[in-house]
């Protein structure tokens, strides 16, 4: 599954809050998203022990 496709589900995702007139959530889910996409990078580098002290 490529980069591509992973940001065409989270396009979806969004489009989906916006039809069903979830406005309040899509800033929730940003942010998870946004944390989610933190926590993947940072894990195999010197980084990853500062960032979870974060949590």
């Amino acid at each position: 599954m490529g980069l591509k496709e992973k940001l065409g589900i989270f396009r979806e995702l969004l489009d989906y809050l916006w039809e069903q007139k979830l406005w309040w959530m899509i800033p929730m889910v940003s942010v998870l998203v946004l944390f989610g996409v933190l926590l993947f990078l940072a894990q195999g580098s010197a980084v990853a022990p500062f960032i979870y002290t974060l949590f």
